[in-house]
């Protein structure tokens, strides 16, 4: 800790060796007061504070109102000091600061400082100015029917909109800087009534166990919180739309934000909700039921298809009806891999072509993927690399995974899919079943901030299984809902 000092040229000094090297620094030395007596000095990063902020600067004071602070102040040092002492920075985002030190950490988010010579306080400024995106349609949560708002990089608009669909004081919103080189602002807000206390008490004592780590974005957060790091399971869930943010804080979730990122972070997470869409609400009961079903059977399909077809081809080919097994066998003659090795390198070569459809630029990485399938699908058959049939399962094993809403949930499936295909090609049916198995009880134990990871289904509560496997009618979700906030037991319990 160093105190600012009375003298303007120490400060100077302390400030100028502090930011040596640093050619985006500015400093600037003005003169205010009758006959501009009076020294004082800026400092401010020229690529974070707007210019006009800092020669036009007006602070709503009371005996001193709109009078510039800047150059072109006219009262003198006494006046200056008597009126913020007896009354602070009551300008908006304005603040006195007696810490050199934090000053200049201040400096770093953005802010504008102030140094008057014989007074051992410096005004700060929040005078940020950074181009940041406009708010538009979240990219990875598409819907049909619905808002097309999604969150930006910026912090306080992300907080705004989340403010904007829950107008109550129950919305409490607590900030943390994180520690490290970054000072990250982390954000996290729940709704009081409806959170469950236990819960709250224990994402809090997580989050203050991560205050001295560098965070750059909002999965930093999730990896540094959740229960099982090595678990290919996500334990939280993300999200780009502020309607999906707040569904999950009416539901008892935290949310959780970071600046500079424009995702946020829903937790804890359960299995069941990985399924659940915001398009789901704005639709009929039947059509949402209907196609939480088809997502549940493209998670099946997206994890087990290939491991099916190998247990059937290589261990069980009785159970396939005659003229189906035919049709295989003479899709793979002349193949000169076994069932395993073609699945393996056909979902090699299609993992391969997703990754180059994401990393190419937006214009041709889709053309690329498109037409990658299509010669490579092409020449593998030609080749007698892979059949036809093979072809056919691992397009649908991927047209499949695609249709899962949330990308982590997704993501562990593509790593599931390789023990299942091995196990499949090692004992067949029986090896699948084992892997199954295991899977199973690593869901049961699992936990996601001490909450049980297969809630309602494990522990089983019946009352809670009406938006779950289907969608009951909006009228009865909202009347649990109202319930929770009424006292009701939580979905979590």
């Amino acid at each position: 800790m160093r105190p600012v000092s009375h003298n303007l040229d120490e400060n100077f000094e302390y400030l100028k060796k502090t930011f040596n090297h640093c050619s985006d620094i500015i400093f600037k030395h003005w003169q205010y007061g009758p006959d501009m007596r009076y020294r004082a000095l800026s400092v401010y990063y020229c690529t974070m504070v707007q210019e006009d902020k800092v020669n036009y600067m007006k602070m709503s004071l009371q005996d001193l109102s709109d009078q510039v602070i800047g150059p072109g102040l006219t009262v003198s040092l006494d006046e200056v000091i008597y009126f913020f002492g007896h009354h602070g920075a009551s300008a908006k985002k304005a603040e006195l600061v007696d810490d050199i030190d934090i000053a200049i950490e201040q400096i770093s988010e953005g802010r504008m400082l102030i140094f008057f010579d014989g007074w051992n306080q410096s005004l700060n400024y929040k005078a940020i100015s950074v181009e940041s995106r406009q708010v538009t349609e979240a990219e990875n949560e598409a819907v049909v029917q619905g808002p097309r708002e999604g969150t930006v990089e910026n912090l306080e608009k992300n907080l705004g909109l989340l403010r904007m669909r829950l107008k109550t004081h129950k919305f409490k919103v607590e900030l943390r800087t994180g520690g490290g080189q970054t000072n990250t602002t982390v954000a996290y807000g729940y709704l009081e009534g409806t959170v469950d206390g236990e819960l709250l008490a224990e994402f809090e004592r997580r989050i203050e166990g991560i205050k001295d780590v560098e965070i750059l974005e909002t999965s930093y957060i999730e990896q540094l919180i959740e229960d099982s790091t090595y678990s290919p399971f996500p334990q939280h869930r993300y999200t780009e739309r502020t309607d999906m943010a707040v569904a999950g804080l009416l539901d008892g979730k935290i949310v959780v934000l970071v600046q500079g990122t424009g995702g946020m972070l829903l937790c804890p997470g359960c299995f069941t909700e990985f399924f659940q869409s915001s398009e789901d609400y704005y639709q009929r009961t039947v059509i949402a039921t209907l196609i939480r079903w088809l997502r549940i059977i493209a998670f099946i399909i997206a994890l087990s298809l290939p491991s099916i077809y190998i247990a059937l081809s290589t261990f069980h080919p009785e159970l396939i009806p005659t003229v189906l097994l035919l049709a295989i066998l003479n899709a793979r003659e002349g193949i000169p891999l076994p069932a395993f090795f073609e699945a393996l390198l056909m979902e090699f070569f299609f993992e391969l072509m997703r990754e180059a459809g994401v990393r190419l630029p937006r214009p041709i990485g889709s053309a690329v993927s498109i037409v990658g399938a299509l010669v490579i699908g092409d020449a593998a058959i030609s080749a007698g690399i892979a059949s036809p049939i093979m072809v056919i399962i691992v397009a649908l094993t991927g047209i499949a995974s695609f249709s899962i809403p949330q990308y982590g949930i997704a993501v562990a499936l593509r790593i599931l899919r390789f023990p299942l295909m091995i196990s499949a090609a090692l004992l067949g049916g029986f090896g699948m079943m084992i892997c199954y198995l295991f899977i199973l009880l690593h869901l049961c134990k699992l936990r996601s901030l001490g909450q049980p990871y297969l809630a309602p289904l494990a522990p089983f509560r019946i009352g809670t299984l009406k938006d779950v496997i289907i969608r009951a009618p909006l009228k009865f979700l909202l009347k649990h809902k109202r319930n929770l906030r009424n006292g009701g037991p939580s979905r979590q319990q």
